[in-house]
């Protein structure tokens, strides 16, 4: 209930989003006197912090709506970080839990401080171009992937009986046909479609007319391979370092 609840209110923002960000489009494209898809041309940084705030100041009670605006911003920044370390202190806590066994605080310290070193490039004179290339390769593509490879591994290697089986002893029924039609086929083939799609068709990566070199867009790759190559490397080693056949 909670998954379709998230799901379907995520979806219902995202449709309400539609409607307030094409207003204020449509509004700055007739203010300017120029069509609505050359007020977005430079999506991402400009249309946040450029095209939006220049509407809003054109707004009544433009300092309410401004603070307002830039309020969500910050939480909404600070609600994706929360989310986004929780996802790796939880997991490197479980992984290590004799280690780092009462030192919580102090790995979640270094954790921050390597964030915050990382993202100092953003606040260069370049940092819009850095925030580009992160947004084009370092999501999309590679969580995707990640998801890709997590929904085999639970429903081809695990096995989807036996995960319905620990769905049945948590909530005490056991998932429909139509549950386990889309772990086993549907999600996987709508996931490899969409990131091989995305893959064979990519435009030339630009920013304020800015046309980024070629090793710039190889960097982005690997960055965005950097999100999920670890997951063949484990497998490889746990199979390699575990005791047994190839088969057991």
């Amino acid at each position: 209930r909670d998954a379709l609840v998230t799901s379907a209110v995520n979806c219902l923002t995202s449709f309400l989003s539609g409607f307030v960000i094409f207003t204020v489009l449509g509004y700055m494209a007739e203010m300017r006197d120029v069509e609505v898809e050359d007020v977005a041309r430079d999506k991402g940084p400009s249309l946040l912090f450029i095209t939006y705030p220049e509407a809003i100041a054109n707004m009544v009670g433009s300092t309410f709506f401004a603070i307002i605006f830039f309020l969500m911003m910050i939480t909404l920044g600070l609600d994706s970080t929360f989310g986004g370390l929780e996802a790796v202190i939880t997991a490197v806590m479980d992984e290590y839990p004799q280690v780092l066994a009462g030192r919580r605080e102090l790995f979640v310290l270094g954790l921050i401080t390597v964030c915050f070193l990382g993202s100092l490039s953003t606040l260069t004179y370049g940092g819009a171009y850095v925030v580009k290339l992160l947004e084009e390769f370092g999501a999309g593509c590679s969580i995707l992937a990640v998801v890709l490879l997590e929904t085999i591994a639970v429903s081809w290697f695990y096995g989807i009986q036996r995960f319905s089986h620990d769905v049945k002893a948590m909530l005490g029924f056991t998932p429909g046909v139509f549950w386990k039609v889309c772990w086993v086929a549907i999600s996987p083939a709508l996931l490899a479609f969409i990131v091989v799609s995305s893959l064979l068709d990519q435009p030339p990566l630009t920013l304020f007319d800015y046309q980024y070199p070629e090793w710039s867009v190889s960097v982005g790759y690997l960055i965005g391979a950097s999100s999920f190559i670890c997951i063949p490397f484990y497998m490889v080693y746990k199979l390699v370092w575990t005791p047994g056949s190839l088969k057991q």
